[in-house]
C-alpha cells in the first residue's frame, strides 16, 4: 500500500517537474530566438522606438498695434472636468462639500442658483454612475464617462485659478477626480476691429499645426509661427520617457502700423455712412504720407440676415474698375511726358467727341474748352482721353509700359493677405485698342486695387516720393527688438516735386473749385482736404448696370499733408462726394478735434459760435456736480451750459444729447435693450421719445462727437 502511494507521489512529481522543464526550455528557446535568431529584427524595433521623434509646437508670436498694445495673441484656456470613477472620491466627502461648492459656483456663474447647481451636479453624477452599471443585450456594459465637463465653456487662467480653490475641488486629484484640459486660442482683444486685416489662424489639410489662414496672420505666418522643436524617446531603468531634444523657438512678435485710436475713428465713420446710405459694402484705408504706414484699414459688409455691417472681404487689395480717381494717375503721366506743361492752358473738349468709332461724352457738364486743372476739377472724360491720345494714340500699348516704368505694377508686399496688382490689358493698334486706351485714361477697361490708387495719391502728397504701403514695422522676441522694417520706396520719385505740386493744386480744385465735383460735401473750415471723386458702374457679365462703386481718394491737411486716405463704397444711395468723400472728411474732422494733425485739440471744432443755435443741443452730463467739477478742473471761465433734453412723462425716454453712459443707464432703467454706433453724444434714437414700447425691446442710438 505504502509502495503504491510512493509510486503515485513520484509520478506526480515527475509530471510537475517535466512541465516545469518544458516551460523552462520554451523560455530558453524563445530567449535564444529573441537574442540570437531574431536579434536584428528586435534591435531594429527597439531603435525605431528610441529614435522616433515628436515635433514640439512653438508658441505663436503676437501681433501688436503701433504703440505695443495687443491686436492678436495666444491665450491658454481650460476645460474643467471631473472623473466620478476616481477611487479616492467618497460620498460622505462629496456631500459634506457639495453645499459650499455650489455656493461658490453660483457666485462664479450666476446663470444658475446654488440649489440648481447642486441638482445638476448630483443628478449628472448619478446618471453617469448608473449608466456604468448597466448591461445591455449581448453582454455589452454601459459606458464609463470619465470626462464630465463642469462648465460648458472654457475658462481663462485667472478663472481656472479661482475655481480650483472652491471646496471639494481643492482636494488632491485622487480624492476629487478634478482635472483640466489645456487649449491655446488665438484671441483679438479689440474684437472685430481690423479683424479682416489681422486675419485668422487654424489647421490646414497638410498639417495639424496652427498656421495663418488670412490677413497678416497668413502673410507673416513664417515669422509668427516660429520653429518647431523635437522630442525624443529616452530609455530609463523604469521605462521609456519622452524628453525635449531640440527646443522649440517662439515666433516673432510683430508690431504693426495700426493705430488703435485711428482704427476706431475709421471704422465708426465708415459704418455710420454705410448705415446711412444703405451701401452693400465699404472699405477705407488711412495711410501716413511720409512713411507709407497703414494706420487704419476697415472693410465692412452688410449682413442681410441681421441688417448689420460686419468685417468682411478685404476689398482694399482686390482689383476694381476705379472710375475717375484714375484720371489723376493719367494726368501724372501727361505732366511727366510733357504732354501738359501749362496746367492753365485750355484745350478744345466740347460735350461729345467721336473717337475710334465710339462717342465719348461729358454731358451734361461739357464745355467748349477745358484747362488741365478744369479737366480734373470737373472730371472731364473727353479732356483726359484727348491728353493721353495725343501721345499714345498711335501706340496704345505704350501707355501701359509707361505705367510699368513708374513701378505701378510692382507688388507692394504690404503684409495684407490676398494682395493683387493692377491689371491693364496689353493693347495693340486696332480700333478697339485705341478705344480701350481712352477708357483706361478715365477709369474703365482696367482693374486697380484701392491700395494702389492710394499709394499714387500718397506720392503726390509726398512730393513725388513713391513710398511702399506697409502694415508692419518691427520684429521682436521676448520683448527684445530683433529688426526694424525701414521705409522703402517703389520709386524714389514717381514724378518730379514740381509736377506733384501741380497735381496737388488740381486735387484741391476738386474740393474747393467753383465746379469741383466734391465741393458740396468735402469742404471743411478746420481741415483743408484735397482729393478726387470716382464713380464706376458695376460690370456684370459684360453689361454695366445701375449699381455704382463710389470712391474718394485724397490727403490732408492740404498745405502740409500728413495722411492720405481712400474710401470705396458699393451701392450707396448718393454720389461719391456725398458718401465716400464725407467719410474721409469726417475722419479728418475727428482727428483735428483730437489734436492728431499737429494742432492743438479743438473739441468745439464743429460749433460756429456766431450761429450756435442752429446746431444740435449736446451737453456733458445731467449731473450738476459733474459739470461743476469739469468747469473747475479745466478752469473754464466763459462756459455755456446746454439745456437738458426735454423730459417725457410716459413712453420711451428722450436721451438725445446725452453721453452714451448716461443714455444707456436711463434706457436700461426703463427696460430697453440698447445698441449704439459711433462715439460721443447721442444724436438720434430709433424709438421716438414718448412713444409706446415693451420691456425688452431693442433701441438703437447713433453717436457723434459733432
Amino acid at each position: 500500500m505504502k509502495q503504491n502511494n510512493k509510486r503515485h507521489i513520484l509520478a506526480r512529481y515527475a509530471i510537475v517537474v517535466g512541465i516545469m522543464l518544458a516551460f523552462s526550455a520554451a523560455i530558453v528557446w524563445n530567449l535564444f530566438k529573441t537574442t540570437a535568431v531574431h536579434a536584428a529584427e528586435w534591435n531594429e524595433k527597439a531603435n525605431s522606438v528610441l529614435t522616433s521623434t515628436t515635433p514640439i509646437e512653438p508658441e505663436r508670436g503676437k501681433l501688436l498695434a503701433d504703440n505695443g498694445t495687443v491686436l492678436s495673441a495666444n491665450l491658454q484656456y481650460y476645460v474643467l472636468r471631473i472623473d466620478w470613477f476616481t477611487d479616492g472620491i467618497k460620498n460622505d466627502t462629496l456631500m459634506k462639500d457639495i453645499g459650499p461648492l455650489c455656493d461658490s459656483l453660483a457666485r462664479f456663474d450666476d446663470s444658475m442658483t446654488a440649489a440648481q447647481w447642486k441638482q445638476k451636479i448630483l443628478g449628472d453624477r448619478k446618471e453617469i454612475l448608473d449608466e456604468a452599471k448597466k448591461v445591455y443585450p449581448g453582454g455589452k456594459k454601459g459606458r464609463k464617462n470619465r470626462a464630465y465637463k463642469l462648465f460648458p465653456y472654457m475658462l481663462t487662467h485667472n478663472e481656472y485659478e479661482r475655481v480650483r480653490q472652491f471646496p471639494f475641488l481643492r482636494r488632491a486629484k485622487n480624492k476629487n477626480g478634478f482635472y483640466t484640459e489645456k487649449h491655446n486660442r488665438r484671441i483679438k482683444p479689440y474684437g472685430d476691429m481690423a479683424a479682416r486685416s489681422i486675419g485668422n489662424v487654424g489647421q490646414n489639410e497638410e498639417s495639424s499645426s496652427i498656421h495663418g489662414h488670412s490677413g497678416l496672420e497668413m502673410a507673416l505666418d513664417s515669422l509668427l509661427y516660429g520653429k518647431p522643436g523635437v522630442a525624443k524617446n529616452i530609455q530609463l531603468t523604469n521605462g521609456i520617457v519622452r524628453a525635449e531634444s531640440v527646443p522649440a523657438v517662439r515666433g516673432y512678435d510683430i508690431t504693426t502700423t495700426i493705430n488703435v485710436q485711428l482704427q476706431d475713428i475709421v471704422e465708426n465713420e465708415l459704418n455710420d455712412m454705410c448705415v446711412e446710405s444703405g451701401a452693400d459694402w465699404g472699405t477705407c484705408v488711412l495711410m501716413e504720407v511720409a512713411t507709407g504706414e497703414i494706420k487704419a484699414i476697415s472693410n465692412l459688409e452688410l449682413n442681410k440676415a441681421t441688417g448689420e455691417y460686419v468685417e468682411g472681404v478685404n476689398h482694399a487689395v482686390l482689383g476694381y474698375e476705379p472710375g475717375s480717381v484714375v484720371k489723376t494717375i493719367s494726368m501724372m503721366v501727361a505732366l511727366e511726358d510733357g504732354i501738359v506743361t501749362d496746367i492753365n492752358a485750355p484745350i478744345a473738349t466740347g460735350s461729345d467727341w467721336m473717337y475710334a468709332g465710339r462717342n465719348i461724352s461729358d454731358r451734361p457738364h461739357g464745355a467748349a474748352t477745358r484747362t488741365p486743372r478744369e479737366i480734373i476739377e470737373t472730371s472731364s472724360n473727353i479732356g483726359m482721353a484727348k491728353l493721353i491720345v495725343k501721345d499714345y494714340g498711335q501706340n496704345p500699348g505704350g501707355f501701359r509700359k509707361r505705367l510699368e516704368g513708374m513701378g505701378f505694377f510692382e507688388p507692394f508686399n504690404s503684409g495684407i493677405g490676398g494682395e493683387m496688382v493692377p491689371n491693364y490689358p496689353v493693347l495693340g493698334n486696332k480700333n478697339w485698342d485705341k478705344l480701350s486706351l481712352t477708357r483706361q485714361a478715365y477709369g474703365y477697361a482696367t482693374t486697380i486695387p484701392p491700395l494702389y490708387t492710394l499709394a499714387i495719391y500718397n506720392a503726390i502728397a509726398n512730393d513725388g516720393k513713391f513710398v511702399r504701403p506697409h502694415l508692419f514695422k518691427k520684429l521682436s522676441r521676448e520683448g527684445e527688438p530683433d529688426s526694424i522694417i525701414p521705409v522703402t520706396y517703389v520709386r524714389k520719385q514717381v514724378c518730379s516735386p514740381e509736377n506733384a505740386q501741380k497735381l496737388r493744386i488740381m486735387l484741391r480744385d476738386v474740393v474747393w473749385g467753383s465746379h469741383g465735383t466734391a465741393r458740396h460735401w468735402v469742404q471743411d473750415d478746420k481741415v483743408e482736404i484735397a482729393g478726387k471723386t470716382g464713380t464706376a458702374f458695376i460690370n456684370a457679365a459684360g453689361q454695366y448696370g445701375a449699381k455704382k462703386r463710389l470712391a474718394f481718394c485724397g490727403f490732408f491737411p492740404y498745405d502740409k499733408p500728413k495722411y492720405s486716405c481712400i474710401v470705396l463704397m458699393l451701392g450707396a444711395d448718393r454720389g461719391a462726394g456725398a458718401c465716400s468723400g464725407m467719410v474721409l472728411k469726417n475722419i479728418a474732422r475727428k482727428m483735428y478735434a483730437r489734436g492728431m494733425l499737429g494742432n492743438t485739440p479743438s473739441y468745439d471744432a464743429d460749433v460756429d459760435k456766431k450761429d450756435a443755435k442752429n446746431y444740435p443741443t449736446l451737453f456733458a452730463s445731467m449731473n450738476d456736480n459733474a459739470v461743476n467739477n469739469i468747469k473747475r478742473s479745466l478752469n473754464v471761465k466763459d462756459s455755456h451750459r446746454y439745456a437738458r433734453p426735454q423730459a417725457v412723462k410716459n413712453g420711451v425716454p428722450n436721451v438725445i444729447g446725452l453721453n452714451v453712459r448716461e443714455a444707456i443707464k436711463v434706457l436700461e432703467d426703463a427696460g430697453l435693450i440698447v445698441n449704439f454706433t459711433g462715439s460721443g453724444m447721442v444724436t438720434s434714437q430709433s424709438l421716438a421719445a414718448g412713444s409706446h414700447y415693451a420691456r425688452g425691446q431693442r433701441i438703437n442710438l447713433r453717436l457723434r462727437n459733432s
